[in-house]
């Protein structure tokens, strides 16, 4: 009976060793798990608090008065008159009766409160409607960038304030009478780059991003889902095959910055084809992203159960038709759900375009495949990399929108996996 009992409580002793050890083994992971969402969460915080500012934009309103004798123009339909006509001094004028106590001598620190491309607007609005040359035009403008990070950044430490004390007075005063407001910033979804920081728009950006990532599709998806149906279906097992075999994998680890090398020495330097286009981009991402497609392909082709193939023999069918009605319609779900994971990845890059020339200042939005273009990642390397700040707020919303490009993209692909795959 001793023995009996000793040996129980050696049992009952192992027990409850091996249960601490499961509950601290438990506990690395949750802490685990901890680590990375708080690591997570202090990312998305940092992010969305330098970019929400992004989203807004600060306006002026003023009455224009638009004097034909003050702007040295005759006939706003007249190209040659328009092109030496003043278009800032009506904006000038406006500006100083809307500050109270501004005078002529004060016209230097007014005029520094509105946006360069401000007379551009008044020059476009003006040669859309020439009837209203010698009228007074309520008119909405962008306020300089100084102003723009006064306005949303006064008192943050991390933005120099280039106003002086006169200029922070009338711009608080005409942010309290309204003539200065703040509002969702279209420009920003509407145009292209720009060297000014309240022009700059991820409009050619996304458009560029669109391009790439069509050609991408339409070269690597067809390639890869074919080369994994060879590879798993008709390929022989044999040497050259185990060859292949490998070298698809090591591709799929080698850093992206190789395909840009290869790119360049091939597609640029080879081929001559043009730098800074989206056909090139797509041909470089589509050697990155071919091997996840080919390896998320042939898992899913060998998730299939080999049963479906043998009644498909059965009833007759060639090898070809066995593949074609019947592996392949089930795997298709896989196939899709990894092509979908690595044109995401193919999305966030940025080293393999910056070697084929797509880090070019594109103001224009693409028309075409063979226009020269940008894309987000290449965008916010640019902006990123400025050395005016108020890029800084236009790199974190240009971020958080590349983030939910690439969260949209995984969700589609989770929902494709649940929604159509079969389980067996």
């Amino acid at each position: 009976m001793t023995d009996q009992r000793s040996q129980a409580e050696i049992v009952r002793q192992s027990l409850k060793r091996r249960y601490r050890k499961e509950r601290r083994f438990r506990a690395y992971g949750i802490l685990a798990i901890a680590i990375a969402l708080g690591a997570l969460l202090i990312l998305f915080t940092d992010i969305i608090g330098k970019g929400y500012t992004g989203f807004v934009k600060t306006t002026i309103t003023m009455d224009v008065q638009l004097d034909g004798e003050m702007m040295y123009l005759d006939d706003p339909t007249d190209e040659r008159q328009i092109k030496m006509a003043d278009f800032v001094e009506p904006l000038v004028q406006a500006l100083i009766k809307e500050i109270p106590g501004a005078t002529e001598d004060d016209r230097k620190q007014v005029r520094e409160l509105i946006n360069p491309y401000a007379s551009v607007t008044l020059r476009d609005a003006l040669k859309a409607n020439p009837e209203w040359l010698g009228t007074t035009q309520t008119m909405t403008f962008l306020t300089h960038t100084d102003v723009d990070v006064y306005v949303k950044h006064a008192g943050d430490d991390a933005y120099s304030i280039k106003l002086n004390d006169q200029q922070k007075a009338w711009v608080d005063d005409l942010l309290e009478r309204g003539i200065i407001e703040t509002s969702f910033n279209d420009v920003f979804f509407s145009g292209g780059d720009s060297r000014d920081p309240s022009k700059a728009g991820i409009l050619g950006a996304i458009v560029g991003s669109l391009l790439t990532m069509f050609v991408t599709l339409i070269l690597s998806f067809p390639i890869g889902v074919a080369a994994a149906i060879y590879l798993e279906e008709f390929a022989p097992q044999n040497k050259f095959t185990d060859f292949i075999e490998v070298n698809i994998n090591n591709l799929a680890a080698v850093p992206s910055i190789i395909f840009g090398l290869l790119g360049l020495a091939v597609f640029i330097n080879l081929f001559g084809m043009p730098r800074s286009v989206p056909v090139v981009g797509g041909l470089v991402l589509t050697l990155m992203t071919l091997p996840t497609i080919i390896i998320s392909s042939r898992a899913a082709i060998k998730s299939v159960p080999p049963s479906i193939r043998e009644a498909a023999e059965g009833i007759g069918a060639s090898k070809m038709q066995v593949v074609l009605h019947h592996v392949l319609p089930l795997a298709m779900p896989g196939m899709l759900t990894g092509s979908i994971i690595g044109m995401a990845q193919a999305l966030g890059e940025t080293a393999p375009l910056l070697l084929i020339g797509m880090v070019a200042f594109i103001v224009d939005v693409p028309d075409g495949f063979f226009d020269s273009a940008t894309v987000l990642p290449v965008q916010v390397f640019l902006w990123a990399g400025s050395p005016e700040l108020a890029f800084i707020e236009r790199a974190s919303a240009a971020i958080m929108v590349l983030l939910a490009f690439l969260i949209s993209m995984n969700a589609l692909a989770i929902w494709m996996r649940k929604r159509l795959e079969r389980r067996w």
